[in-house]
């Protein structure tokens, strides 16, 4: 099962607010490892996501700073949580995390993430927001799905005087040399992996080399792209 949020925090609102149901429901029962290699203070971000899950009836608690791999394997939850993806994945590739998730996820732990770890369920960090801070051992992440998102999707504004790239522009130049599909996820929305794959929350907007962005409501079923080839050109 994974859990892959657009955002932990909605403007307005308390962290994980808008989707304290999808997690009340997605953890139930599990004590969930929470991963922070994303922000620089880990302890900090630590401990504002476990007092936002005992708000919503979820144990959760930091993942040890000693062995996270052998912590992370025998885990039933993990959730990753957002900030800088390049320093993300660093450390996740640094700590032996980038196995021990994907090991943990194939024996049945649940994954879940926001943002940068939303980005981490992908097949590689290149459809991310964020500034190369750091410079990881490569772009490949954990490949929970066979497509690729870029979460905190922002539409083009028409009456903008900007005359940088827009995140439609910056996925067509993806295009350009990869064909995956992109799921561009608005603030508020989320994916939920089970039986099959749905969106949630608040619309999306999907991405095809070669063809027209379309348009998905919530409720919309994915499924199809799980059958999605990872790949460059």
């Amino acid at each position: 099962m994974l859990l892959l949020l657009s955002n932990s925090t909605n403007h307005g609102s308390a962290m994980f607010a808008h989707a304290r149901e999808a997690l009340a429901r997605s953890f139930d029962g599990r004590e969930v490892l929470f991963v922070p290699y994303a922000a620089a203070d880990h302890d900090a971000y630590s401990a504002k996501a476990v007092d936002a899950f005992a708000g919503i009836g979820v144990r959760a608690r930091q993942v040890p700073a000693r062995d996270p791999a052998a912590a992370i394997r025998g885990a039933d939850a993990v959730f990753v949580g957002g900030g800088n993806s390049f320093r993300l994945l660093r450390d996740l590739q640094r700590t032996g995390l980038i196995a021990a998730i994907r090991e943990a996820v194939a024996h049945g732990a649940r994954y879940g993430g926001a943002s940068a770890g939303t980005n981490m369920a992908c097949p590689t960090l290149c459809t991310t927001n964020d500034m190369p801070i750091v410079e990881p051992a490569g772009f490949g992440a954990l490949g929970l799905l066979p497509f690729q998102i870029n979460p905190h999707y922002l539409d083009p504004d028409p009456g903008s005087r900007h005359m940088g790239e827009t995140r439609e522009a910056r996925i067509a130049e993806f295009h350009e040399e990869n064909d995956v599909p992109v799921l561009g996820l608005r603030e508020g929305a989320w994916l939920l992996r089970d039986a099959s794959l749905s969106l949630h929350g608040h619309t999306a907007r999907l991405f095809r080399r070669g063809e027209e962005p379309v348009e998905l409501a919530p409720g919309a079923d994915l499924g199809d792209l799980l059958t999605s080839t990872p790949g460059g050109s």
